[in-house]
């Protein structure tokens, strides 16, 4: 069942997904060669905490951090680690969630640490560029297909190739509600959108083919070819003529200055 939401209840769902935006962007202070990505986990956990929120994925389904931490040929959910430390060059996906008065908020970023690789940047870039695409399809009266269709062909006239096992998702009191969100589809298929309706919209953008491959942990969803892949993730809520972008980039921006993708 597609819950739709109130206005009030829109309005929490911003406070903690913009909780969330300010997470990002405290953990992108610190996003640096040297530095293990456990460490950044806890800067999460507390900046939320801080906030008067939990972070939504800390044992959800048995979960173990606060954060999903994912480098380079890692799509998503990646475990932090004390063992694993960033390097000149990599890639990072840092995946958050808080939960506040009764809602999820849920927003991913993929971070370049030091001197990236042009090639890579543009994957990211790319994937980015999808997301908002993604968005402008996210209005009343249009096909959940109508986004995932505008996500998958950016990506794919590119070059680049489309996760399928992964897949965005609505939100609201339970931080994955119905319907799912593929960012592959055909235009004009899947459950028309409604004003009300609250979806997280993530394209997961492979640089080589789209398979995967789960680590023996049960999270660490991996490219099969060990390629980068990139992930960006915004909560829309459904209006009509234009989508409501709950969650927010704009802090992780003022941190990164001219480094913002």
């Amino acid at each position: 069942m597609i819950y739709l939401k109130t206005d009030e209840e829109i309005e929490l769902l911003r406070e903690s997904n913009l909780i969330v935006a300010r997470t990002l962007a405290e953990v992108a202070k610190y996003i640096q060669p040297g530095v293990t990505t456990k460490y950044l986990d806890q800067i999460g956990e507390d900046y939320i905490r801080s906030c008067g929120a939990v972070p939504s994925f800390l044992n959800y389904n048995g979960y173990p951090a606060s954060l999903c931490i994912s480098v380079n040929d890692v799509v998503v959910h990646g475990i932090p680690s004390v063992n694993q430390v960033l390097k000149d060059g990599d890639i990072v996906s840092v995946d958050c969630g808080a939960y506040k008065n009764g809602f999820h908020g849920d927003s991913s970023y993929t971070f370049r640490v030091g001197d990236v690789d042009e090639k890579v940047v543009s994957l990211l870039r790319v994937t980015k560029e999808a997301l908002y695409l993604g968005i402008e399809q996210a209005v009343d009266g249009h096909r959940l297909g109508d986004v995932s269709n505008a996500v998958q062909n950016h990506c794919q006239r590119k070059g680049y190739s489309v996760v399928r096992e992964m897949v965005g998702h609505g939100i609201g009191r339970h931080l994955h509600e119905e319907p799912e969100v593929p960012n592959y589809g055909k235009k004009g298929s899947g459950p028309m959108l409604k004003s009300g309706m609250v979806i997280a919209i993530e394209p997961m953008i492979n640089m080589g083919n789209r398979h995967i491959m789960i680590e023996r942990d049960g999270w660490t969803a991996r490219t099969t070819d060990r390629k980068p892949s990139a992930h960006f993730e915004h909560t829309v809520a459904i209006r009509k003529g234009k989508a409501d972008i709950l969650s927010s980039f704009d802090y992780i921006k003022e941190v990164l200055g001219d480094r913002f993708i």
